[in-house]
């Protein structure tokens, strides 16, 4: 991608906020480590801590008149001159003493994942559905079941009181996936899944 940026003089805004997210030995690469052109990072602890009420977030510009150009635009335009206070302390304590809890909570979403993957597959093995290697967001390609985007979504939220974020929210080529949010309790995977499971079975004439 860092080559192909480069022979088309592309410059990359890049969205880091789930670079803590990344599971097994695996390691998130940023951007700022293979760009060979202007680039920008940006990013937050909010995703990661649970902390986005705290409105804090950081980021790292490569080129030093596109940095100055941007500040002032943020003063000049929004009148933001510098960030909250509590938001900094708050990143601050998380980097610095939150890597146990933060180990905790990889944990737990992988296990979320896995559990996601077991239950879809042993309703519809017809699914293959492998977790993610990274973020607590399950991306489901239902398409092997065949099932239509928007009767599917009517069922789920008029039959089964769930909504669950339909793939063309996301642009076209989302259609016939949902993206399955698994950053919560167990208790609430396991409820969504259940309504998930009997909608498709619902569109799909089974029940």
């Amino acid at each position: 991608m860092a080559e192909l940026c480069e022979r088309h003089d592309v410059r990359v805004i890049s969205d880091e906020i789930h670079m803590d997210m990344v599971w097994g030995e695996r390691r998130h690469t940023p951007w700022s480590q293979v760009a060979t052109t202007p680039w920008a990072l940006l990013t937050s602890g909010s995703k990661t801590f649970n902390i986005p009420a705290l409105t804090g977030a950081y980021g790292f510009i490569s080129d030093d008149a596109a940095r100055d150009a941007y500040t002032q635009l943020l003063k000049s335009r929004d009148g933001l001159s510098s960030p909250a206070v509590l938001a900094v302390v708050a990143h601050i304590a998380a980097y610095r003493h939150g890597e146990p809890w933060l180990d905790a909570l990889r944990d737990y979403l992988q296990d979320n994942l896995t559990y996601v993957a077991e239950r879809l597959n042993q309703a519809f093995p017809a699914l293959g559905w492998q977790p993610p290697q990274a973020t607590y967001l399950a991306w489901i390609d239902l398409r092997p079941l065949g099932v239509d985007d928007s009767q599917l979504q009517q069922v789920l939220i008029d039959r089964e009181k769930v909504a669950i974020m339909p793939g063309f929210t996301y642009g076209e080529e989302g259609r016939g996936f949902l993206r399955l949010n698994v950053g919560c309790p167990r208790s609430k995977v396991e409820a969504g899944l259940d309504k998930l499971i009997s909608g498709l079975r619902f569109v799909l004439g089974e029940v």
